[in-house]
């Protein structure tokens, strides 16, 4: 049986090994999918054993997904374009072949699960780490009118502008110094919710018009997600379906074909409903 797993620290939250089972059960295919914890000093290790003894493909969780990128011999333009790797695999001859699917795990999330139209918006991305990164490339590629990166070390956000080659503006910014300007889009990219925190944005980013998305998920409403809500937002979604998604991606890279979303993201939100 083809073997396949995600590598993390922590990783006993990961629902990557239910979601990968869903998928095998509507293709029909046999697969095993499972979840290991990966410390940092022991990731290279893991990797070449893991494919050493026959495993076919692996799925990187933070902090790791830099390191996968140094390991693979060969790159995606999207895992170039992030700098991080999610997905791991190797080609016929024996290569390590790195992926990254966050990116369209969230446009795929937005655009098609919920009918968002980013040309020409106005985009406000929180947060200048890995989850960015990320996806930032796939954002630029839909030909908003302006991408605003808010980082509490505007340096690391001017980092991550500079790295990109782009026609869209893109500005960094300190948090306090975030234009009045309502935006079009706001995506929250930190991971402080998973604290019971949130980023420190002033209410004037959000109108009546404003889609509020979280990159994290839980049992109910995000921090970010309530605050949104608060300020009468549009719409204020969470990243179930991206993490969906971009799984959906990792496993057409694998065995050839596309699943269903649909019902395993309704599935996996009812789930987390009874936890």
């Amino acid at each position: 049986m083809d073997r396949y797993a995600v590598f993390g620290d922590p990783i006993k939250q990961s629902k990557s090994p239910w979601i990968h089972a869903r998928f095998a059960e509507q293709s029909q295919q046999a697969l095993e999918y499972s979840a290991r914890l990966v410390k940092l000093e022991d990731f290279e290790r893991s990797v070449a054993e893991f494919f050493e003894n026959g495993g076919k493909g692996l799925n990187i969780t933070a902090p790791l997904k830099e390191r996968a990128w140094a390991m693979a011999k060969r790159h995606s333009e999207a895992a170039r374009k992030a700098g991080a790797v999610n997905t791991l695999y190797r080609d016929s001859d024996g290569a390590l072949i790195g992926e990254n699917t966050d990116g369209t795990g969230l446009l795929r999330d937005l655009k098609q699960n919920h009918g968002a139209v980013l040309s020409e918006k106005r985009i406000l991305l929180l947060g200048a780490g890995g989850a960015v990164k990320g996806v930032l490339a796939n954002l630029i590629a839909e030909s908003p009118s302006a991408i605003y990166i808010a980082n509490r070390t505007v340096e690391n956000a001017q980092a991550l502008a500079n790295a990109v080659q782009s026609k869209v503006e893109i500005h960094a910014v300190h948090y306090d110094d975030i234009p009045t300007e309502a935006f079009d889009f706001i995506i929250n990219g930190t991971s402080v919710g998973l604290q019971g925190g949130l980023p420190k944005v002033h209410s004037g980013a959000v109108s009546t018009h404003t889609w509020c998305y979280d990159m994290i998920y839980g049992v109910g409403d995000t921090k970010f997600q309530t605050w949104a809500k608060s300020l009468q937002a549009a719409h204020a979604h969470d990243g179930l379906g991206m993490l969906v998604e971009q799984a959906a991606e990792s496993f057409r890279i694998w065995r050839g074909h596309s699943p269903q979303t649909e019902p395993v993201i309704r599935q996996l939100r009812q789930l987390l409903a009874q936890a």
